[in-house]
C-alpha cells in the first residue's frame, strides 16, 4: 500500500490506475466502521484509494478540533489490512492554501439537524469532498449511514453538479453493545460510555413503538426522549423527518429518517435508524 503525500503524487498514482477506483474519504481515527467501508470498496472496485485528513473547515470556533485524535500510524495498518491500495494523507496548506476563497453549498438540506446546530460545517464537508472528488476521480465513494444527514448532502451534491460517480451509503456499524462506531467513542469514560447507550436506546425504543403500529411523529418522538434525556447532559436534537429530503412530517406515511444528536459530559454523538425501510 502507497502513502500519498502530495497532490502530485495522487495525480500520479491516479493516471496509472486503468480500472475502477473506490475512495473513501476519512478524517483518520478509523475503526472497524471505516474498515467496512474500505473492504466494501475493495470488492466492487479495481483499486481502493482512502484519504486521511482532519478537515479544519469543517469545525466550529468552539468544537474539538485540536483534539481530535490523530492515529496515522495505527490508521494506515488499518487501511493496508482492509485492501485499500493508497491512502491520501495532505495538510491543511495543499487543501486551502493561502487566500483559499471558494465554497461549495448545498440548500435546504444542510439547515437541519447537524446542519443546525452546526453552522457552516456542511460547507466545510462539500467544500473538501468536492476537492477530493476532483483529485481522486473515483467511480464510487463511500460513506457510512451513521452520518446519514452527510450522505444525502453529498449525494445531491454529485447529482446536482453532474460528478460521475456513485454515492454509496453502507449500513453503521456498531459495538457489540449497540452503540454506534464513532471516533469520538474513545472521549468517553467509563460511565459516560454507558451512559452513550441511551441514544442507541431511544431509537429502538422508537422503532419498537413503530413496529407496535405508531405512527404519529410527536409520540414516537417523545418515546425516545423518555428514554434518551435522563442519561444525556443535553440533548441536541431527536427528530423525525422525512428520509428523501429531511422535510418535517407529522406521521410517518413513507420511509422515515429517525436521528438522534446529544452531548455525553462534553462529547457530541450522533445516531440514526429508518422507519419504514
Amino acid at each position: 500500500m502507497l502513502t500519498l503525500t502530495s497532490i502530485d503524487a495522487l495525480r500520479q498514482w491516479r493516471t496509472r490506475q486503468t480500472g475502477s477506483v473506490g475512495f473513501v474519504p476519512t478524517m483518520g481515527a478509523l475503526h472497524d466502521g471505516h474498515a467496512s467501508l474500505i473492504r466494501r470498496s475493495a470488492v466492487e472496485n479495481t483499486a481502493t484509494l482512502v484519504s486521511i485528513f482532519v478537515n479544519p473547515a469543517q469545525f466550529g470556533p468552539n468544537e474539538d478540533l485540536d483534539k481530535y485524535p490523530r492515529t496515522l500510524e495505527a490508521d494506515l495498518r488499518l487501511c493496508a489490512a482492509a485492501g485499500a491500495q493508497a491512502v491520501f494523507t495532505p495538510d491543511t496548506a495543499m487543501m486551502y492554501p493561502p487566500g483559499f476563497a471558494t465554497w461549495v453549498t448545498v440548500e435546504g438540506l444542510t439547515d437541519k439537524l447537524c446542519g443546525r446546530s452546526r453552522p457552516g460545517h456542511f460547507r466545510g464537508v462539500t467544500t473538501v469532498v468536492t476537492k477530493l472528488f476532483n483529485l481522486a476521480q473515483p467511480a464510487r465513494a463511500y460513506f457510512g449511514q451513521k452520518d446519514a444527514q452527510q450522505a444525502l448532502v453529498l449525494t445531491r451534491m454529485a447529482r446536482e453538479l453532474n460528478m460521475p460517480l456513485e454515492v454509496i451509503t453502507c449500513p453503521t456499524v456498531r459495538e457489540p453493545d449497540g452503540l454506534a462506531m464513532s471516533s469520538r467513542n474513545r472521549y468517553l469514560d467509563a460511565d459516560q460510555r454507558r451512559r452513550a447507550l441511551a441514544l442507541v436506546r431511544s431509537l429502538r425504543a422508537i422503532e419498537a413503538a413503530f413496529a407496535a403500529g405508531t405512527r404519529d411523529v410527536p409520540t414516537l418522538r417523545q418515546t425516545g426522549l423518555d428514554v434518551l434525556t435522563p442519561e444525556v447532559d443535553r440533548v441536541d436534537y431527536l427528530e423525525i423527518l422525512d428520509a428523501g429530503d429531511l422535510s418535517e412530517i407529522a406521521v410517518v406515511q413513507g420511509k422515515a429518517l429517525c436521528a438522534v444528536a446529544a452531548f455525553v459530559g462534553t462529547t457530541r454523538l450522533i445516531d440514526n435508524v429508518l422507519l419504514g425501510a
